[in-house]
């Protein structure tokens, strides 16, 4: 996903009368002109992929965690706007992997950098997330990190 591809679908989105598609859209280029701006590319900076990503990613995470706050809360008509939201942002992302998978690449990179026992794990978690850069939900692969030294 790019910035030029996000204008696209802006503009589809307007075309199309879809509100919450378009909320989101407007929201995630704000946010990437925010994010130009703190890089100091200035707000007609262009992001490169990962920055996208980066962006992309942090909106999802902020959607969960409002959903999760709003349930908590006991507002659950709140959760659902948010819900919505977070559905049209997935399809932006990447496929997500499979916990085999996440778990087959913990065991190639923990082969690869000789780490046996959990004083490494930090460096083997660093390591995997940035093969797995936003392909894997970070808690996801800490828990099996942790997992594979207990």
């Amino acid at each position: 996903m790019t910035q030029a591809e996000l204008k696209e679908q802006m503009k589809a989105a307007m075309k199309a009368k879809d509100s919450v598609r378009l909320t989101v859209v407007r929201g995630l280029l704000s946010a990437m002109t925010n994010e130009a701006v703190a890089k100091g590319k200035g707000p007609d900076g262009v992001l490169n992929d990962d920055e996208v990503l980066t962006v992309i990613t942090r909106a999802s995470k902020q959607r969960k965690d409002s959903i999760a706050q709003f349930e908590a809360g006991g507002r659950p008509e709140l959760a659902v706007a948010e819900k919505e939201e977070l559905i049209i942002i997935e399809t932006m992302l990447p496929a997500q992997l499979s916990q085999d998978e996440i778990v087959a690449a913990a065991t190639a990179k923990a082969a690869e950098m000789g780490i046996t026992d959990k004083t490494k794990a930090n460096q083997l978690m660093g390591a995997l997330m940035k093969d797995l850069k936003g392909r894997a939900d970070g808690t996801l692969v800490k828990a099996i990190v942790d997992g594979m030294f207990a």
